[in-house]
């Protein structure tokens, strides 16, 4: 069986751990929501968003990123943010936290409408660093999701994967994922090759989230 906590820490020493925290324990506030890419922020700082199906954790993995529970509002009801909402760590780092897709139950109108705000903003912001497509680990990739991934290889957007909740599947169901979704992120050639597995309640892999992130971030003045 895979060492989950192993592959986790593999990549990441000390120092990178310490770089990493450190940016994200810096002053985290919230920018503004958007409802067309008119109304978005300049893109001056380095960006990196949070995508996902409904639900998948984006909120609550940008909370325990940056230690601010309230920052990102979180719901248990699937399909409640409805703008891309953009935050800012001092003059290093911008984060985007983009509508959920694939929930069913919003109105086709409204759904037609977020997919496609999403889809200009991946394909055109020129600042983008990397897309965090988050997972989740109950539930493994769905054909919403790989759609997503198709359409960022096709537009030759980085994006890495991020496994959410892995605190809730048995350790063997979640060795048995990561052997899969790594097998199926070798066909998509905009993938980053890392794999990330989180759980925002247990607190697992944020740190390490943390310094991969940090190495996006620009340059002190």
């Amino acid at each position: 069986m895979r060492d989950v906590e192993k592959l986790e820490n593999s990549t990441y020493d000390d120092e990178a751990i310490e770089f990493g925290r450190k940016l994200f324990s810096r002053p985290c506030t919230f920018v503004m929501g958007a409802v067309a890419i008119s109304t978005m922020p300049g893109t001056e700082l380095p960006e990196i968003c949070f995508a996902g199906r409904s639900n998948v954790g984006k909120s609550s993995l940008i909370n325990a990123m940056t230690g601010q529970k309230g920052l990102a509002r979180t719901s248990d009801t699937p399909g409640r943010t409805q703008e891309l909402n953009f935050f800012r760590i001092d003059d290093r780092l911008s984060i985007c936290d983009l509508p959920g897709y694939g929930y069913a139950r919003a109105p086709k109108d409204r759904v037609k409408k977020w997919t496609s705000l999403v889809k200009s903003y991946l394909r055109g912001r020129p600042n983008l660093r990397r897309v965090l497509l988050l997972i989740d680990s109950r539930h493994g990739i769905k054909d919403s999701d790989r759609e997503i991934m198709t359409m960022l290889d096709d537009a030759a957007v980085n994006y890495q994967v991020v496994l959410t909740k892995t605190d809730k599947p048995k350790a063997a169901e979640l060795d048995v994922l990561v052997e899969k979704m790594t097998a199926e992120l070798k066909t998509h050639v905009a993938a980053h090759p890392v794999l990330m597995l989180t759980s925002s309640e247990k607190n697992r892999g944020i740190a390490e989230l943390q310094a991969e992130l940090a190495q996006l971030a620009a340059t002190p003045k």
